[in-house]
């Protein structure tokens, strides 16, 4: 079941869940992954959240409970709650953690993405929630809006681990590198050590293909021949972006030189992380976006179910990234060729992206809100 796992992570690739919650902690089944399907790090969302805490799931009854007798208002119970379950991953993961150095073992979790396009109060989330985690191995999530870049900077530069979510173009990715450099170099003259701070650029992929695909076929004709290719040119053109900073594995690309000061002062590259990488069409191969996008010091989070599928039947080569930059190139060129606006489509995937987050946390709140009410007007 997991040699294909194996072989995955044997290529560089970290594996991660792309889920949490607090069955899944209970029942030691995040601590069964780990141990036996190469899980070596956890990443949260507002949906995921949602979905774990709306679901019915009784095992948050008693910490409700608590929280409705102390009268706390909504948002500290839903803070209260995730964090939590995070911490609790955190400790499952930290014998990775220390096992790595500190490269793997990662538990991300997002700040309120109705703050998305806030830049100082980012930053005042992010300090919050590493506080509220307060577990080493913790990742605070902030979104690459052109207000999250600044707050990227920031962050970082305060000795905190980031996880940018929500990257979905080439220009706004290359924003992103340039904003964990600043980062590190505010950290560096403040006398932080730099090998403890982490991050990954967490780059969608699945949700390219489903925008670009609706507008091939609206062009319709040959442009439909280029459907499905969008997605996997996109990252591995991103990935080649990577390698013109950070330098490639095998020195065919050097590291710049700016990177190669912070590099030298303890500093780690900022790895590429392929997000929402289940697949959307079930036309598709269900371990496209795992399989074809295969290159050491990046991490691949999943769903379970593509977790599932790789292990079961996926076939992981070496290069499927590295051995395309042509082909990559050539897809996107004809895509625009066709009349698809790449910058208006990766415009419209943020602005769903932060939406959507923002519905979830919103629907989360009025969960807490009903749940918070039936447990204060208990006998």
């Amino acid at each position: 079941m997991t040699d294909a796992l194996k072989r995955l992570s044997d290529e560089g690739v970290a594996i991660w869940l792309d889920d949490l919650s607090r069955k899944r902690l209970n029942t030691g089944n995040l601590a069964e992954l780990v141990q036996n399907k190469h899980v070596v790090g956890v990443t949260t969302n507002p949906t995921i959240f949602q979905k774990a805490i709306g679901g019915g799931d009784t095992s948050y009854d008693a910490q409700l409970r608590d929280l409705a007798v102390r009268k706390v208002t909504t948002d500290e119970a839903v803070r209260m709650i995730t964090t939590s379950d995070v911490r609790d991953a955190a400790d499952v993961l930290r014998p990775v953690y220390d096992a790595s150095n500190g490269r793997d073992g990662r538990v991300s979790i997002e700040v309120d993405p109705r703050l998305a396009h806030e830049t100082a109060a980012t930053v005042a989330e992010a300090k919050q929630l590493w506080w509220l985690v307060d577990r080493p191995n913790v990742l605070i999530k902030i979104p690459a809006t052109k207000a999250g870049l600044p707050a990227i900077t920031e962050v970082i530069g305060k000795g905190i681990s980031v996880n940018v979510t929500l990257i979905f173009s080439l220009e706004r990715y290359r924003a992103v590198v340039d904003a964990y450099l600043t980062g590190l170099e505010q950290a560096k003259s403040k006398g932080l050590d730099l090998s403890a701070i982490e991050s990954v650029a967490s780059f969608f992929v699945s949700r390219v293909d489903t925008e670009i695909d609706k507008r091939l076929d609206k062009v319709g004709g040959d442009a439909k021949n280029l459907r499905s290719k969008a997605a996997l040119a996109n990252a591995r053109l991103a990935y080649q972006a990577y390698e013109e900073v950070f330098g490639s594995v095998d020195g065919s690309t050097a590291p710049s030189a700016r990177w190669k000061a912070l590099e030298a002062a303890g500093a780690n590259p900022q790895r590429p992380l392929w997000a929402s990488t289940g697949v959307k069409d079930p036309a598709l191969p269900d371990t496209l976006y795992v399989t074809e996008l295969v290159a050491p010091g990046t991490v691949n989070t999943m769903p379970e179910a593509t977790l599932e599928a790789t292990g079961d039947h996926g076939v992981v080569t070496a290069g499927t990234i590295t051995e395309n930059y042509a082909d990559a190139k050539s897809v996107m060129d004809a895509i625009a060729a066709a009349g698809v606006d790449y910058d208006d489509v990766v415009q419209v995937l943020e602005d769903e992206g932060v939406e959507k987050f923002e519905q979830s946390w919103n629907e989360l709140l009025d969960t807490v809100t009903a749940s918070l009410a039936s447990f204060a007007a208990e006998k």
